[in-house]
């Protein structure tokens, strides 16, 4: 999958049930794949409503005053906020549009399952209960998981952050990197 104006731009997804850590684990590898110099953006879903502004701030009060579309602009950020006309989630194509790839190497995705060309990593916890997704969802590329499993793909140790970081490094630019997924180096 890619962003249509930025070829170049890698983009890869994290799936898995929920509880199962995809936010922390992101948290824990974007710091490690900055510190390499990639250029990363998050595209999160969520089923759920939510702010990104806080109750009292001027940009909160205009925008819940009847703006369709409010642009917060400083000197250290700028975020668009824009009210769906109907309850309807955009796709991912939708959301890829909205980023600025010029400015990008890679597009990390959390969530979107549903989106079969959108190559993944599945963080899975047998403690959870849930089938294995990979079993069923053929782009996904590797498990990172905390207990040992036999997959036909590689297995990540959950928590190792920095091997999973070297794995996306090694996916993302294969010819600049030596990531042995047998012996996690």
């Amino acid at each position: 999958m890619i962003i249509p104006q930025y070829p170049n731009v890698k983009i890869l997804g994290f799936a898995g049930f929920s509880g199962s850590g995809k936010t922390t684990l992101l948290s824990r590898v974007m710091p490690i794949l900055n510190k390499h110099g990639l250029r990363l953006a998050i595209i999160k879903h969520s089923h759920h409503d939510f702010e990104i502004d806080q109750p009292g701030k001027d940009s909160y009060r205009l925008h819940h005053a009847g703006s369709r579309q409010t642009l917060l602009i400083s000197p250290y950020r700028c975020a668009l906020i824009k009210e769906n006309v109907l309850p309807e989630e955009p796709g991912l194509e939708q959301a890829l549009q909205e980023l600025d790839g010029s400015q990008l190497d890679l597009v990390l995705v959390e969530g979107f399952r549903q989106v079969a060309e959108l190559d993944r990593i599945e963080i899975h916890r047998p403690e959870l209960g849930k089938p294995l997704l990979c079993e069923d969802q053929p782009k996904i590329i590797a498990v990172a998981t905390n207990q040992p499993i036999e997959v036909g793909i590689p297995v990540l140790d959950l928590n190792q952050p920095a091997i999973i970081a070297e794995f996306i490094l090694q996916w993302v630019n294969p010819s600049n990197l030596n990531y042995d997924p047998e012996s996690g180096s």
